[in-house]
């Protein structure tokens, strides 16, 4: 019997149609599920016990979440390496030159060409980079609506509010607390837009992540005993432009960029 060696080997085997019959939300998660030896992969429908029959079971591990998510980077490159990339441009904002695609990401330019190369002064890490990626090939073009909402309220978004407050928006609203010039820095590092007295705020910043994926960061400063807030909304197209995973890995790796940020200050978070 064949052996599985990681969990694109085991993604690649799937429909990728994301049914959800596995108990899963997507492939990917069961393709996880089943590399850690968590899941049969005769579990899946569309493979049946006959064709799993045909690779050795996976034994129950604790993998690098690091190195599985370095393996989606190199999936979605190869992907890249089959798609229009002036048709992608078109379609998600981006400028194509004849030779590569080029999108603004925080305010800086982060381009990618035909055979999957990423170029950007931009200090993405994965979790950064896989939604920018999949924002390429996916993104279904949707305009700006400029209603802001919390992920909760997004199509599948209740699932993924939980997560997010914890990875996102707490995370962020510690920074705040101690680090008093983040807003500052977030309006001119990275092209962020103040907005004013929205929802009430202290403080409100607009980004653009991606062109069609635009976020509203606003911070609630703590008064006569009430603790701070801090929730982050976005546009109410986002997921159609980026799917709710996207959205909550775009989050995660912002969060760890303006970790990076305060650090590179002397700041830590308590």
């Amino acid at each position: 019997m064949a052996q599985l060696k990681n969990v694109i080997e085991i993604l690649n085997l799937l429909p990728k149609t994301n049914c959800g019959q596995c108990n899963e939300k997507t492939c990917m998660a069961f393709a996880a599920s089943v590399f850690k030896g968590e899941k049969p992969l005769a579990l899946c429908p569309m493979i049946g016990p006959e064709a799993a029959g045909r690779y050795e079971p996976q034994t129950k591990k604790y993998n690098n979440p690091e190195q599985d998510m370095e393996a989606v980077v190199r999936m979605l490159k190869e992907q890249l390496r089959a798609t229009d990339l002036a048709a992608a441009a078109a379609r998600i904002g981006g400028q194509y030159d004849g030779h590569k695609l080029t999108l603004k990401v925080m305010g800086k330019e982060f381009s990618v060409d035909g055979a999957g190369t990423l170029i950007t002064d931009l200090h993405a890490n994965p979790w950064v980079t896989i939604p920018i990626l999949s924002y390429i090939l996916h993104c279904k073009g949707a305009p700006v609506s400029g209603r802001w909402v919390p992920m909760r309220e997004l199509p599948n978004g209740k699932d993924w509010q939980h997560f997010f407050n914890h990875q996102c928006e707490k995370p962020l609203k510690k920074l705040a607390d101690t680090y008093t010039d983040l807003f500052k820095d977030l309006v001119e590092i990275f092209n962020g837009q103040r907005i004013q007295n929205h929802y009430q705020s202290d403080v409100a910043v607009a980004l653009y992540p991606l062109p069609l994926v635009p976020l509203l960061i606003c911070y609630w400063e703590p008064d006569e005993g009430m603790e701070s807030s801090l929730n982050i909304f976005f546009d109410a197209t986002a997921e159609q432009n980026l799917g709710i995973q996207g959205l909550y890995a775009l989050g995660t790796g912002i969060t760890r960029m303006f970790h990076k940020l305060a650090l590179r200050h002397g700041i830590q978070s308590t």
